[in-house]
């Protein structure tokens, strides 16, 4: 073909987020101590009951405050005991899906999407809101208060609602 140039480069490849944690905390005679780093798109945490999965995921967040240690994404750090750094939880960026789902009940689905959205102060994304309806297969629930969901439905709404917030992690 005469004018066309092929290229072997791949695509540039899209950022991925990087997560460093190495942390501990002492929860009464329970103690936490994690290390680790993760550069994936998707990263697994698995463990036994009572290993302590959900404080290390509410250090993350920042709904805990590690005794010792670094949380760091990006390069940003999150937490840094050394430096006494505990950035607040609304300014982390930090997408999170509760076990029990945590919708507002006075609110109906479509407002209970939009609240992580609205709470950054985003711009909305009428395109992403439906991807997301029918990602979730949710898009007839908008009118429902949480009252009136199944478990599954709730927990889809809430995945929803994080995602909407347009999470950096």
């Amino acid at each position: 073909l005469r004018g066309v140039r092929a290229s072997r480069d791949p695509p540039p490849a899209r950022k991925l987020t990087m997560l460093h944690v190495e942390v501990s905390k002492q929860l009464g005679d329970f103690s936490v101590e994690v290390a680790f780093t993760s550069e994936g798109r998707v990263t697994g945490l698995f463990g036994a009951s009572g290993a302590g999965k959900t404080s290390l995921i509410s250090m993350i967040a920042g709904l805990q405050k590690p005794d010792r240690g670094v949380i760091s994404v990006d390069g940003e750090a999150l937490d840094d005991t050394t430096k006494s750094l505990h950035i607040a939880v609304h300014q982390r960026r930090i997408g999170y899906v509760f076990q029990d789902a945590r919708l507002f009940p006075h609110l109906d689905v479509r407002r209970n999407l939009d609240y992580g959205r609205r709470m950054n102060r985003l711009t909305r994304d009428p395109a992403q809101e439906t991807r997301l309806n029918d990602m979730l297969n949710i898009g007839h629930l908008l009118d429902r208060r949480p009252g009136q969901l199944s478990g599954g439905e709730r927990q889809r709404v809430a995945l929803g609602r994080a995602l909407l917030s347009r999470p950096r992690l």
